[in-house]
């Protein structure tokens, strides 16, 4: 009984300690968050992508599409790959062709690359960025004047499918070789 009351007291406050530690590294954790900027790129290193690695950098910046990142301290920490089009692709080749279009079309008009941004490629470094790049895309999208509707080509995985479905995507349609989320967009008025 008396080990018992000696050690309650010795408990409690490791408990408390504990629980300090676990607030801080968890705040320390997800502090690079609140710092980061969303960044257009130039390129990308594609061995990092484990969605498309097969797409050059070439691919990823012609026609109108682009490639951004989330960047803190100066590094990289997460990469989402866009393509510009007016019709929702569901492959590579359709991606391809639709953002080709669309950068055409563009170029007769008002130099606006289509009206939806087709997210065909994200990937995260960091714990928490791939959440982060969607939501500052997600931002920008809903700030342009010409984009409307924000869907993905992604791949037809467990991952990708929790992944969007966790931030708030609703499920438009599965093909072939992949699926199409779409993230709702409304604009400010």
């Amino acid at each position: 009984m008396e080990l018992k009351k000696k050690l309650k007291p010795r408990i409690k406050a490791r408990i408390r300690k504990n629980k300090q530690l676990i607030k801080k590294n968890i705040d320390n954790f997800f502090e690079w968050i609140k710092g980061a900027e969303l960044v257009e790129l130039k390129n990308c290193n594609i061995e990092e992508d484990p969605v498309r690695p097969e797409l050059d950098n070439v691919f990823r910046r012609s026609y109108g599409r682009k490639i951004y990142g989330v960047k803190y301290m100066g590094e990289i920490h997460a990469v989402m790959c866009f393509a510009y089009t007016n019709e929702i692709p569901k492959n590579v080749d359709e991606l391809d062709k639709f953002s080709h279009d669309a950068f055409l079309q563009s170029a007769h008009r008002d130099q606006n690359v289509g009206q939806i941004a087709i997210a065909y490629t994200v990937w995260s470094k960091k714990k928490g960025g791939g959440k982060l790049i969607v939501k500052e895309v997600f931002k920008k999208i809903k700030n342009s004047n010409h984009l409307n509707r924000l869907i993905t080509l992604s791949p037809l995985t467990d991952m990708a499918t929790k992944f969007h479905s966790r931030n708030g995507a609703k499920l438009l349609q599965i093909n072939e070789t992949s699926q199409n989320f779409e993230y709702e967009v409304i604009k400010k008025q």
